[in-house]
């Protein structure tokens, strides 16, 4: 007998990519179970699915920084529960020192896919009851016909796991300018935050007040420090400068929809705009040059 979930849960999560640096992404995920009936003549109770499926996912993988621990590029030490990595790519070295509840370490030289289908397979397996034989997940992305773009970030003010100061989102952006849709502006906006790290100001330090590995290359001209102090711990990240977008203030869906729109009426004072900002699928903000912000859930 086999049981299905389309859409049990959304991964939001950034990885590490020897190509493109730090990439924030959000990816859906499908469920099949195989197994024989229970004393409820179930697989296994829908609510129980639901819940014991996603609250695995959501604990080994979602709003973490996915490592790929069999690539050449990583260096990587833990002691106790701190963890200090270092990471090269095309774009430039990434440093950070974290708890290590901020990162998912996959055996693995790429995150991908089939990667991370094998990392939570094998995590789901430990918690699942004995009548449920088998279990397969489709990982996939949201199908977008718009700009989009991916990015990461941190929120240190956050009491969850949005933190963490690696985490990420691929999102979809529709922009208004004055009452008409105006996809130049999408393209524009998806292209200046296509695998950016967006960094709050007051969370910017000198990098060489970081305590990164002995590893680390850094200096003020080529890497960017962020540092704060959250409830989970103590967190520090050194970026390289191209990767970087420093925002005066917060980084939530809310404040960066509000950027957005004030930026682009810096750009057209003679214009009213409206942005309809996403963080990852199903969920954003809306905020215009001539309103307040409006939180949207799907």
């Amino acid at each position: 007998m086999q049981l299905f979930v389309k859409d049990l849960t959304v991964i939001d999560f950034s990885y590490l990519c020897p190509i493109r640096g730090m990439v924030g992404e959000s990816w859906i995920v499908d469920v099949l179970l195989d197994g024989g009936l229970d004393e409820q003549n179930m697989v296994l109770d829908f609510g129980k699915v639901k819940k014991t499926i996603k609250q695995t996912i959501d604990e080994v993988a979602d709003h973490r920084l996915l490592i790929p621990t069999a690539c050449s590029q990583v260096r990587w030490q833990q002691k106790a529960e701190r963890v200090w990595m270092d990471f090269a790519s095309n774009k430039g070295h990434i440093h950070l020192a974290c708890p290590a509840q901020a990162f998912a370490l996959l055996p693995t030289e790429i995150i991908d896919f089939d990667s991370v289908n094998a990392f939570l397979h094998k995590a789901l397996t430990q918690v699942l009851p004995d009548n449920v034989q088998g279990i397969s997940l489709t990982l996939r992305n949201e199908a977008l016909s718009t700009p989009f773009y991916h990015y990461s970030h941190g929120l240190k003010k956050h009491d969850g796991n949005c933190q963490r100061i690696a985490h990420g989102h691929r999102s979809p952006i529709t922009i208004f300018e004055n009452g008409v849709a105006m996809p130049k502006w999408d393209s524009y906006w998806a292209k200046r935050w296509q695998d950016i790290y967006l960094g709050t100001q007051e969370d910017v330090v000198d990098v060489g007040e970081l305590e990164l590995s002995k590893q680390a290359n850094v200096n003020a001209q080529t890497h960017i420090g962020f540092h704060y102090q959250a409830p989970q711990g103590d967190f520090q990240l050194a970026m390289p400068m191209g990767c970087c977008e420093i925002i005066p203030h917060d980084t939530t869906v809310e404040l960066l929809a509000q950027f957005i729109a004030q930026s682009l009426k810096a750009l057209s004072p003679n214009s009213d705009f409206k942005v309809i900002a996403f963080e990852g699928i199903g969920k954003g903000a809306i905020s215009s040059t001539d309103t307040k912000i409006t939180s949207v859930n799907a």
